[in-house]
């Protein structure tokens, strides 16, 4: 008969990192805040998972293993964009590392990243669609058709437009304003057309302070929340595509460069792609059918001068100055 003894002697666990690699990872990280710190704590979580899985310290991972951790991602049918921001952030982290005198050579630094394609292959809305999305985000609550407007009139990102609170909104030299942090922290004011104004103040109510957009527990609406409301707004609107909150900030800069209002080089600040070549091309090819032209389908639908103004289509010179007020 066999006896079975059991013991309750305590297993030391192996530490997932030394105390070096903990803290170049903390030190690292400390570089950076918001959005841009998370994407880059889960870059380096997925990467230190796969080093884990395959029985590999941190600092023991070779270029090999890195080129490796590349074709997982592959293989997993991962776009090419978010292999390549992977890369990067592991190839910072290691340089980052080298230079705190941490680690004497970084494994990153001649790591292949994929060949990206600077067409843009985003999801577009034409003037219609954008226009009935509009019309769908009036007639549902006001904080809808707040976050919509602001989204798709001011080209804000959805991370700005949720940010932004009661205080920021303002008054200058005739025109109503709100107060947005960009990326980077640089603070900008944006005029808000009268349309935008309006749903605004009607989102806010009798508020005095806080964020502009609540969530239903009372909380800041946050990028989640707000992607959800687009989709439902886009549904109601009748819009098969899938449409996101990048989606209305994309369509934008579109119909801002369709309309001839700005040029491509206008919108270097905004980190958006170009236009597809046939659409840079199609407003320039009068008489051919199709063509988005005068006399296109989207002639007509060209903002005027000050719409073009409350829109931040153009640069806002204030009254007086240049502007069509």
């Amino acid at each position: 008969m066999t006896t079975t003894t059991v013991s309750a002697a305590l297993v030391p666990a192996t530490p997932v990192f030394t105390n070096t690699e903990r803290l170049a990872l903390a030190g690292f990280l400390a570089g950076y805040s918001g959005l841009t710190r998370q994407a880059y704590e889960l870059d380096l979580r997925q990467f230190a998972s796969w080093c884990q899985q395959h029985h590999l310290r941190l600092f023991q991972a070779r270029r090999a293993d890195i080129e490796c951790f590349a074709r997982d991602l592959e293989v997993r049918s991962r776009a090419r964009a978010t292999v390549t921001r992977r890369l990067c952030t592991i190839a910072g982290f290691y340089r980052y590392a080298v230079e705190e005198e941490l680690l004497d050579h970084s494994p990153g630094a001649h790591v292949r990243r994929p060949r990206l394609d600077y067409e843009s292959h985003a999801t577009g809305l034409d003037r219609n669609e954008l226009g009935a999305l509009l019309v769908a985000a009036g007639l549902g609550p006001p904080a809808e058709h707040a976050l919509i407007s602001l989204l798709a009139l001011n080209g804000l990102r959805v991370s700005e437009a949720t940010s932004a609170d009661i205080e920021a909104m303002g008054i200058e030299r005739g025109h109503r304003t709100l107060v947005v942090t960009r990326k980077g922290g640089k603070v900008v004011t944006n005029p808000l057309a009268p349309r935008t104004a309006r749903a605004v103040d009607l989102a806010i109510g009798e508020r005095c302070e806080g964020p502009i957009f609540l969530a239903p527990d009372g909380r800041r609406l946050d990028r989640h929340g707000a992607a959800r409301i687009v989709r439902q707004v886009a549904r109601r609107a009748g819009i098969a595509k899938a449409v996101g909150p990048h989606t209305l900030r994309h369509a934008f800069i579109t119909a801002a460069q369709i309309g001839r209002i700005a040029s491509d080089a206008s919108f270097g600040s905004s980190r958006e792609r170009s236009l597809p070549a046939a659409q840079r091309a199609a407003p320039w090819l009068p008489g051919i059918p199709g063509a988005l032209c005068e006399g296109g389908d989207l002639g007509r639908y060209r903002p005027t001068a000050a719409d073009a103004t409350m829109m931040h289509l153009v640069p806002w010179r204030g009254m007086h100055h240049g502007c069509a007020c």
